[in-house]
């Protein structure tokens, strides 16, 4: 029994150091103040928009992220900069920037249901299997690097409950011991998971939001293919391949087709 759990938590220390290696290639994330370099555009920035010059402050956030930071302080910004603008599918794309950075960001979530019912496409969702909507949402409750810290705990603890199982000499600290590994190494499969999970949404990119006013969608990657149905600007979709500048795509109520790359823009 002792190799047995050797082996798992060799198993976990591993499991954790490549889910760690790799949530580090989502790093570069910056602080509300967005970098002491960019203190200057972050400040007129949000200036202008408290004095209502919204193309100005666009211009200063759009700046900051063109030097490659992100925060979901600063896509929520933009997101409320181009709402204001008028321009509600670009709204709805920071506005889910925003939520893939940060979940848990209520302000956003608000804003990005406000923006949503300005859209013209209504479409309804296909319901999900329950347990797949419940971990959704707690995993939503925090953000990946959130999760990764997590993790990394209940590593720590499952590695001191093992050797307070392997070394300890009285039967009550090794049941201790013994049970508390078993708890700490699902908790840290868990969190594990969904810290994983939240990294890929953050690199996969497969959601994308509809820019054009409206669109086509295609039965296949064909400008004289057949229209399948039309979609409007700020329709969230879900990408699933690509070929020679053309996106199939998902809607929310599971209708598929063909449309040009370049009338989307990814989260």
């Amino acid at each position: 029994m002792r190799y047995i759990l050797s082996i798992i938590a060799a198993t976990m220390l591993f499991a954790s150091a490549t889910a760690q290696s790799d949530t580090t290639a989502i790093a570069n994330v910056v602080t509300e103040e967005v970098n002491l370099d960019n203190n200057a555009l972050w400040t007129g920035a949000n200036q202008a928009y408290i004095d209502g010059d919204f193309a100005l402050a666009l211009q200063g956030y759009s700046a900051i992220e063109n030097r490659g930071y992100y925060s979901a302080r600063l896509y929520y910004n933009m997101g409320n900069a181009y709402f204001k603008s008028g321009n509600i599918g670009k709204a709805i794309l920071y506005y889910n920037r925003a939520l893939v950075v940060s979940p848990s960001m209520d302000d956003a979530r608000y804003n990005l249901e406000i923006a949503e019912a300005q859209t013209k496409d209504k479409i309804a969702v296909v319901p999900q299997f329950f347990l797949k909507r419940w971990m959704q949402s707690f995993r939503s409750v925090m953000s990946c690097n959130a999760w990764s810290v997590i993790s990394l705990v209940f590593m720590g603890l499952l590695l001191a409950l093992l050797l307070l199982f392997l070394l300890g000499t009285r039967l009550p600290i090794r049941k201790l011991g013994f049970y508390g590994t078993i708890i700490s190494a699902l908790l840290f499969v868990a969190t594990t998971a969904f810290a994983i999970s939240s990294r890929n949404d953050i690199l996969n990119r497969k959601q994308a939001v509809v820019m054009s006013s409206a669109i086509s969608v295609k039965s296949s990657p064909d400008s004289d293919a057949t229209d399948l149905f039309v979609l409007h600007e700020g329709t969230k979709v879900t990408i699933s391949s690509e070929v020679e500048g053309w996106s199939e795509i998902t809607i929310a109520d599971g209708k598929k087709g063909w449309t040009e790359m370049s009338h989307l823009e990814r989260i």
